[in-house]
């Protein structure tokens, strides 16, 4: 069974389920709710707390144990649930700036394990990993819509994520190495400016989850200078990030910029308001990595 999950640091991503947070809570006793997963006499419940940041994912546990959930979860989604052992293809994905350096060791992360045994829904399972790829992202994400970049002397993917802002140029369809980076300017450095913002001119605590209604137009329960403020950081925090990409001799109104992520998705209205980009393309599947790596996978499967 292939399975491809885009880790991030806002969120967990897979093809046919629901984003979920990347945030877990770990416990010896069982905790309340149904989305439990027991593991080695362990109990893991999702979080809507994400973890805090780390470049490194691989320096605990919790982000394999994301993946039991993310697994279970398509296994249901898909139909392919048996008490008997699962093999796994695992596709996954890092940011650009990380991958040659992480991506020997985020495969030895998954891969390097014995059958894996845990309760979800009340249903045993098990799984073993046979295999693990690993991809760069705003790449993997580009070549789900290659038709459309085929024939574009010049494309530039931005993938704003929870932490990084990972860009790729691509000349006719062609990832061209020598402009691709991750820019630490994902939307948690947004969240961080607007909650010391609020919390210092309004005394508010907003979570996340706040910031991301505000931005999503659902105002109701929230005063107006709260949403002033948060629409105000969220165009700012758009212009900086054009900005960086203009000191880097990177022209956005030339050619086509290509948004992919969870974060352009949810500041579309700031990207399109900022007049700094030419012609712009959304990809509004928050999943896209996750598509990407399937079909980078299966192409590379097809290639030996």
């Amino acid at each position: 069974m292939l399975l491809a999950i885009d880790h991030g640091n806002k969120q967990i991503k897979t093809i046919h389920c629901p984003p979920f947070v990347s945030g877990l809570q770990q416990s010896i006793t069982k905790p309340f709710g149904e989305n439990i997963i027991q593991c080695n006499g362990t109990y893991y419940a999702l979080s809507n707390q994400r973890i805090p940041y780390r470049k490194d994912k691989t320096e605990d546990d919790r982000f394999f144990h994301l993946t039991l959930f993310g697994a279970a979860n398509e296994i249901e989604a898909m139909k392919c649930y048996t008490e008997e052992v699962i093999r796994i293809q695992l596709a996954v994905g890092l940011p650009p700036a990380h991958f040659g350096a992480q991506n020997k060791s985020f495969i030895r992360y998954f891969k390097d394990r014995d059958v894996i045994k845990f309760s979800y829904h009340g249903k045993p399972h098990s799984i073993y990993i046979e295999d693990v790829a690993c991809f760069p992202q705003a790449y993997a994400a580009a070549v789900t819509m290659m038709e459309s970049l085929i024939d574009s002397p010049k494309a530039l993917v931005l993938d704003i994520g929870g932490f990084t802002a990972d860009y790729l140029l691509m000349k006719y369809g062609q990832a061209d190495l020598s402009t691709c980076d991750s820019l630490e300017n994902g939307v948690i450095l947004l969240y961080n400016r607007i909650r010391s913002k609020i919390n210092a001119e309004l005394d508010l605590l907003l979570e996340e989850s706040n910031i991301d209604a505000i931005l999503k137009g659902q105002t109701d329960g929230y005063t107006e200078k709260a949403v002033r403020i948060v629409e105000y950081q969220a165009q700012e925090f758009i212009n900086d990030l054009f900005s960086t990409l203009r000191e880097r001799m990177i022209d956005l109104r030339s050619g086509t910029v290509v948004f992919v992520g969870g974060g352009a998705i949810l500041l579309r209205r700031q990207i399109e308001a900022s007049g700094k980009i030419g012609r712009l393309i959304f990809v509004d599947e928050i999943n896209a990595n996750a598509k990407g790596y399937e079909f980078l996978y299966q192409l590379e499967m097809a290639g030996r």
